[in-house]
């Protein structure tokens, strides 16, 4: 078996490494990151165990102290990589952190991201639970979606006439769409949403695949939609950190996930989801941006006060252009 060596303390090399990820927007930045972030947590811990300890030994004086320093520090770098049982690391405390700076990336861009239509104040919102039903899936034929759904340009922004504005596609999000297209085109056939609104929110809720909630043992949970699992779930679950509104406020809490076999399980589990529950039923079949968005925050999809506003902005997006299937 090949393992990844744990750098030493004394390697300063490692920070420059992650300084260079990072500037190429460069995934493993942010796992290395983490890693570190746990590996200092381990080594307060240890250093909090060593002070509880009496200091009347022999061996006690500042040499020592020095010694069990440096070894704590080295501990914990290795224990943050391979402290746990399965050989992926040692408390989970990267894994977490790793997810909300996802989410946090996931912001940065959608703030550059073009303004969508004008969204009227959404409802309170609730916390997804949803009811999960045996209803059987009935085939809907979506009709074409027209040019004219995608958000307007703000004023000020357009380009010139005959002007070819350049594009540049993401291969994060190019890879995630091809990863999930297919899926989405069938939930698509059942629920009439067009498929680049289902993927435009599988994005939103899993910042293109990069924040997707994941087992104890790093493997993914296939959760694309962020739906959590209420008392009627029976299947799998992971727990995971998560930003909650009350009262507007952002909390972050540890909530229950569902977790699927596949991502194709995971979009059959969200289209029955929406076509067995009444309160989803403004949503099906429509075919503008602003009012699907609309419509699954009226429905209390999702307690973020901006959630409309997010995802009609990913759906008329250029990321989201430039990677869709034409």
């Amino acid at each position: 078996m090949t393992t990844t060596p744990t750098p030493s303390i004394f390697d300063g090399s490692q920070l420059a490494a992650i300084k260079r990820q990072s500037r190429s927007n460069d995934p493993a930045a942010l796992k290395a990151a983490a890693q570190q972030f746990e590996a200092l947590f381990l080594q307060m811990v240890l250093k909090s165990m060593r002070e509880a300890t009496p200091k009347d030994g022999l061996f006690d004086n500042d040499q020592t102290r020095l010694y069990e320093s440096l070894l704590d520090q080295q501990m914990g770098q290795v224990l943050a990589r391979r402290g746990g049982p399965d050989g992926k690391g040692g408390l989970g405390l990267a894994g977490l952190i790793e997810s909300q700076l996802s989410r946090n990336a996931v912001d940065a861009d959608l703030a550059r991201f073009p303004e969508g239509l004008p969204l009227s104040a959404p409802a309170s919102p609730r916390a997804l639970d949803p009811v999960r039903s045996p209803v059987p899936l009935p085939t809907v034929t979506p009709p074409a979606l027209p040019m004219s759904t995608a958000p307007a340009a703000p004023s000020g922004t357009e380009a010139a006439p005959g002007a070819a504005k350049p594009v540049t596609t993401s291969p994060v999000a190019a890879g995630f769409v091809d990863m999930i297209w297919a899926d989405a085109v069938q939930a698509s056939r059942t629920t009439g949403i067009p498929a680049q609104f289902i993927v435009a929110q599988a994005a939103l809720e899993t910042g293109w695949g990069r924040s997707e909630p994941r087992r104890a043992d790093g493997r993914p949970s296939h959760n694309l939609f962020g739906i959590k699992a209420g008392r009627n779930w029976s299947g799998d679950v992971v727990e995971a950190v998560t930003t909650e509104y009350v009262d507007g406020v952002a909390q972050q809490k540890v909530e229950r996930f569902r977790a699927y076999g596949s991502q194709a399980e995971a979009m059959r589990d969200y289209a029955n989801l929406l076509i067995s529950s009444p309160r989803y039923a403004g949503v099906l079949g429509v075919t503008d941006a602003a009012a699907f968005a609309r419509g699954l925050q009226r429905a209390g999809y999702a307690t973020d006060p901006a959630y409309a506003d997010k995802l009609t902005r990913i759906i008329g997006g250029q990321t989201l252009a430039s990677v869709v299937p034409t």
